[in-house]
């Protein structure tokens, strides 16, 4: 089917590429709007998360667009988190107890980068770069940018005009700002803001610490992640508050102050940061925040996707991914409705919606999880014990982070409803002692399994009442 429509996709980062790349496969005219320069010739990570945790939903993905064979030598596998304490002792805390399931830490640019290449294989896509949105006329399907090469403003007229321009989307601002229908819009910020070090390789290139594992320094109010990198690097970022407690970035204000914070808190990284105080007087502290918004599109001609529709805080490794999936059902809406615009929309929206508002509070929820719980022991108790029902029940029993993380055909919303349950059940029972983990692990799983239905049987039962 030849397809005449003119697609403009604004932004060229992950979403925007990889719709790009869909869309030009499917046979459409696609333009693409960048406002940054392209990264394939100039280095714009600028100390902001550089690496990712790119996990099943993502690699589904790239199946669709039949990347994943180039995509996976860009990946370094991280099986579990690797805790180390304020006095440097270190344990492992695997991802899942079946074999083969584990993340993957790959860096943004270079997976942004082979992105824009394969997009740019089809005849018809374009890419143009430094070509800023400066607003969306959503009424006539006209979008203004600002060039920054030629210092001119430039207006495009498109049939369908996809957002994919991240948190601070211009086609998302245009919605609230025409007034043309009812638009729903929260931005929520964590008290809590984020600033990115690295941990330099080797002199031989080798890497400084445990190479397949998420290092975290969980510390109760802030924490330290650090992903590692093809060139035996680490970037590590630190979560702290702004302004509450005894340290915060408002008072870590000189490097006699940084030195102290890290010796008194994370002594064995402290020597794998060489450049620590440069880097955290140069690098910038940027802030963390969840946008929800509704609808996402207007009539048959816009709609925003990726974190234009639903950003994110970090804390699941899902951001990138839930934003892969956007384009994954979004093609699968394309298979039965090609054609109406309206009705792809509609359906994309409804199919997408409640599964992004699940991962956003999903991803809150383990933020506190990572920050306060991983070395509790009664989560440490949990945790083993849901390691050892997925190592001997592969098929039965799925945590909530094996149901989010490696289980792509399980929505979002539906992971969220069971593995709420689950945890609840798991806590509860732990706490009263009601499971001897000395038992026969059967037992184990058929009272898990029917105290999981029983909260879930409550909770649809209280939703019926309200």
């Amino acid at each position: 089917m030849e397809k005449k429509e003119n697609i403009l996709i604004i932004g060229a980062g992950l979403c925007g590429s990889l719709l790009a790349l869909r869309l030009g496969q499917r046979g459409y005219k696609v333009t693409v709007m960048e406002s940054r320069p392209d990264l394939r010739k100039v280095d714009i990570s600028a100390g902001r998360s550089i690496n990712l945790a790119f996990s099943d939903r993502g690699i589904k993905a790239m199946n669709m667009v039949g990347i994943a064979d180039k995509v996976m030598p860009l990946c370094i596998p991280m099986h579990g988190r690797l805790v180390h304490d304020v006095e440097g002792n270190t344990f492992m805390s695997n991802y899942s107890g079946r074999e083969g399931e584990y993340i993957n830490s790959i860096s943004r640019g270079d997976l942004n980068a082979l992105l824009l290449t394969e997009a740019e294989e089809h005849e018809a896509v374009n890419i143009h770069f430094n070509k800023k949105c400066t607003g969306v006329d959503i009424e006539n399907n006209v979008a203004s940018f600002y060039c920054y090469e030629t210092e001119k403003d430039i207006e495009f007229t498109a049939d369908v005009i996809f957002g994919a321009d991240g948190a601070g989307s211009a086609l998302r601002k245009s919605y609230y700002l025409e007034r043309k229908f009812l638009f729903s819009y929260s931005q929520n910020y964590l008290t809590h803001g984020y600033k990115e070090l690295s941990i330099p390789p080797t002199a031989t290139g080798g890497f400084r610490t445990e190479k397949n594992a998420l290092h975290i320094w969980p510390r109760g109010d802030y924490m330290i992640i650090a992903l590692p990198n093809l060139d035996g690097s680490f970037t590590v970022t630190l979560f702290l508050s702004y302004d509450e407690g005894e340290y915060n970035f408002n008072n870590i204000t000189t490097p006699e102050r940084v030195q102290e914070f890290f010796e008194a808190q994370f002594p064995d990284l402290l020597p794998l940061i060489p450049d620590l105080k440069k880097e955290y007087f140069e690098n910038p502290t940027a802030p963390l925040g969840t946008v929800k918004c509704s609808p996402w599109s207007y009539k048959n001609n816009t709609l925003l996707m990726g974190d234009a529709a639903h950003a994110i805080v970090p804390f699941y490794g899902q951001g990138m991914n839930a934003s892969f999936e956007d384009v994954v059902v979004l093609n699968e809406v394309l298979d039965t409705h090609e054609g109406d615009w309206e009705a792809v929309f509609k359906a994309y929206e409804k199919t997408r919606k409640k599964d992004t508002d699940a991962i956003a509070d999903l991803a809150i929820d383990n933020y506190y999880e990572m920050r306060d719980h991983v070395a509790n022991p009664i989560f440490k108790e949990k945790r083993k014990l849901e390691m050892d029902l997925e190592k001997n029940f592969p098929e039965q029993y799925f945590s909530k982070y094996s149901m989010v993380t490696f289980n792509e055909d399980i929505p979002y919303s539906k992971a969220m409803q069971i593995g709420r349950a689950q945890d609840k059940a798991l806590l509860n029972m732990i706490a009263d002692d009601e499971i001897d983990t000395t038992e026969d692990l059967h037992a184990i799983l058929k009272k898990v399994q029917e105290e999981t239905n029983e909260i879930l049987e409550e909770d649809s039962v209280a939703k019926m009442k309200h």
